[in-house]
Formats: structure tokens, sequence, C-alpha cells
């Protein structure tokens, strides 16, 4: 029975530091995502709450009248 662990190779100094550049980006870009993601939602909070303010405003000034 051959067992694969056995027969893993480790990697060399290039791969290694390969797989760290490639994971230093990956983790920037999810980052920037997540970012672009919370930007956005802000955005729209704020835009809604603008709007719902701007309704009871309208809706104080109907009953005063």
């Amino acid at each position: 029975m051959n067992n694969r662990m056995s027969e893993r190779r480790t990697p060399s100094t290039a791969e290694r530091e390969a797989r760290k550049v490639f994971r230093d980006a990956d983790a920037k870009v999810a980052l920037s995502e997540h970012e672009r993601a919370q930007q956005a939602f802000h955005a729209n909070r704020e835009r809604l709450k603008a709007e719902r303010l701007a309704r009871e405003a309208a809706a104080k000034q109907k009953h005063k009248t």
C-alpha cells in the first residue's frame, strides 16, 4: 500500500516564495472587494436614511397645515 503523504516532496524556496506572493495578492484583492462592498452598503444606507427623513419631514408639514 502506497502512502501518498510519504511521496510528497517539500516545495523549493522559489515555490514557497511564489505561493507567498500569490497569497498576499489574493488577500489584497479580497480586501479591496470587501471595502467596495462596505462603501456601497454605507452609501445605500445613507441614501435610504435621507429619503426616510424627507418623507417624515413632508408628513410633519402635511399634518401642521
